[in-house]
């Protein structure tokens, strides 16, 4: 048996304008695959893509092409046309919203929240049964039983993000998209739900795909980071690996906005800052997605795209010119993330 528990191969997800004939590439062509109990981070600025990748793989909107396999079954497949019932996943496959408060319902008491999946997929016998299983997931998150009958409003940030957290194991789930769930969150309350994360993996056995901003909190927790740019997949590798040797300009870039907290390290630090602004998805540039920004950009990264290619074991980059980022690395600013 595969140990991938999830294979992504060319997804798209292309989104029609209205009055206009144009396109909106989204993500355009991404292939990765997470292996089963890991972390796998992906990060980029906004607009690159990376919460509709997480959307697409649990067909909360059906992607435009490509293939999805879960644990060695087809949910997904364009060139046959195969889109699997999804109920029977959504037991397996469930996500972590962005926004803590949007993704709850106002109307609904916590305890009707995380209830609700149970009734849907049926998993209790009866009401003392129900009630015992959402006492006991408030309790997993660090919440109490008296926090059941309260509603959303009256919790703060951190607290509603612990019932979206809690929601999302009442199905017992293999899989979580983790969906940028502490950028909402105070610093403090950050470091609190990462651990969190950490421990009910450890407990429970879960993979994640884990999207933020953050490169120094996806450090932390992920196995393996993928970085997206403008809806492509520009670079994957082992955590480690990606940190202390970048192979494309703007992992590089990413890494340098990072901060540090020895000051001098910091002062020795250089921080790249990238020219001009992000492109439209609605008329990408040709070639390199990147080739606009890029300060090794040439003739050939405005005509050709770059393949998204294994350079090293584990690593795969999508860049012309890696090799220059390479030697460029050595002898630059040291690159300390905790």
């Amino acid at each position: 048996m595969s140990e991938n528990l999830l294979e992504i191969k060319e997804l798209k997800q292309h989104f029609p304008v209205a009055g206009s004939k144009n396109v909106v590439k989204a993500v355009d062509g991404v292939s990765f695959t997470i292996k089963k109990g890991e972390t796998f981070g992906l990060v980029g600025e906004s607009g690159c893509g990376k919460t509709t990748t997480g959307r697409s793989i649990l067909r909360l909107v059906e992607p435009t092409s490509g293939k999805i396999v879960y644990d060695g079954n087809v949910l997904f497949d364009s060139e046959t046309k195969k889109k699997a019932d999804m109920l029977p996943y959504r037991r397996k496959m469930q996500i972590v919203f962005q926004d803590p408060y949007a993704s709850l319902d106002p109307r609904m008491t916590v305890g009707d929240i995380i209830g609700e999946a149970i009734d849907i997929h049926k998993l209790c016998r009866d009401k003392n049964e129900r009630y015992d299983r959402i006492i006991e997931l408030l309790r997993r998150v660090g919440l109490n039983s008296e926090h059941a009958n309260r509603y959303p409003h009256e919790f703060s940030g951190g607290q509603r993000q612990r019932v979206g957290i809690a929601r999302a194991l009442a199905v017992n789930p293999e899989f979580i998209v983790c969906d940028e769930p502490v950028s909402a969150l105070d610093v403090s309350i950050q470091a609190q739900v990462v651990n969190m994360f950490e421990e009910l993996q450890k407990e429970l056995g879960l993979t994640y795909l884990f999207i933020a901003h953050d490169l120094s909190v996806v450090n932390h927790i992920s196995d393996r980071i993928g970085v997206m740019y403008l809806g492509h997949m520009v670079e994957l590798a082992e955590s480690e690996e990606l940190i202390f040797h970048p192979r494309h300009p703007y992992t590089k870039s990413l890494i340098s906005a990072v901060p540090v907290a020895d000051p001098r390290t910091a002062r020795q630090s250089k921080r790249i800052i990238l020219e001009g602004d992000v492109p439209s998805p609605l008329n990408p540039p040709t070639g390199c997605a990147f080739c606009t920004r890029c300060p090794y950009a040439d003739e050939l990264c405005s005509k050709k795209v770059p393949e998204f290619e294994e350079i090293s074991e584990g690593h795969f980059c999508a860049c012309h010119h890696r090799d220059l980022v390479e030697k460029s690395n050595k002898g630059n600013m040291k690159l300390v993330i905790t």
